[in-house]
């Protein structure tokens, strides 16, 4: 195998200039469970899939955090990784909060994670982490997501999706997004986009979801029930 000799390290490049540590760990984030990121005028929306064991507590969210009281983070790829770089961005935020007397931008924490995630492709010893998270939030700035991914890449969108199956939800949400659209109108594209390969588009006990609103600017889970009355408006969209 080409890679051999050259996948060990994170800190050296193959003969074609790759860095096959940072891919591995790239791939890790393609098997992990879907987990998407959508901006609207009213606010954002954070949506990832659970799929919950029998007699897992069903109320308790895995993969979607609250860093600081406007900011939250939804993850794909290997949890434990994303549990410590929240962790991080909170201690972060506190620490501006306390330095500047002022909410952190949430660009800030994506770059602060993201410079995070690139010391871990530069020294041996270590691993990239494999995990990449979608940061959601609203600054004094406005609406804004940003994707971190473990080469320690940060790039800012209106909408994405990331983890297994997100290249045909990225197809599905550039059809149906639009920026004017509200709060329910996002969380309905959610639910379809996480149902995309399933029979009932409209389907919510796999789906856990967040919200920080342009209004309030603050971090809220979404209850079940209000995900049962966001899907009734599924249908409107292209699946």
């Amino acid at each position: 195998m080409a890679s051999r000799g050259y996948d060990m390290t994170p800190t050296m490049y193959s003969p074609d200039g790759r860095i096959y540590q940072v891919e591995y760990a790239i791939e890790t984030v393609k098997r992990g469970t879907l987990a998407l990121g959508i901006s609207t005028k009213e606010g954002v929306i954070m949506a990832v899939e659970e799929k919950p064991r029998a007699l897992q507590t069903r109320e308790v969210t895995q993969k979607i955090f609250q860093v600081d009281f406007h900011i939250g983070v939804a993850a794909a790829g290997y949890i434990p990784d994303a549990r410590v770089q929240v962790d991080n961005a909170r201690l972060f935020s506190q620490g501006n909060k306390m330095t500047y007397d002022e909410s952190v931008e949430v660009g800030t924490v994506a770059k602060h994670l993201a410079d995070q995630s690139h010391q871990f492709t530069q020294y041996s010893g270590v691993r990239p982490n494999g995990v990449a998270l979608i940061i959601a939030g609203v600054d004094q700035k406005g609406e804004s997501i940003y994707v971190t991914d473990p080469s320690g890449t940060f790039v800012q969108y209106a909408a994405i999706a990331i983890g297994a199956g997100s290249e045909e939800v990225n197809s599905f949400l550039e059809k149906n997004y639009n920026s004017e659209m509200n709060l329910e109108d996002a969380a309905a594209l959610a639910i379809a986009a996480i149902n995309l390969k399933d029979e009932k588009k409209d389907e919510v006990r796999n789906v856990k979801m967040a919200k920080v609103t342009t209004k309030g600017k603050e971090f809220e889970k979404i209850s079940e029930s209000d995900l049962k009355k966001y899907s009734q408006n599924v249908s409107k969209f292209n699946v």
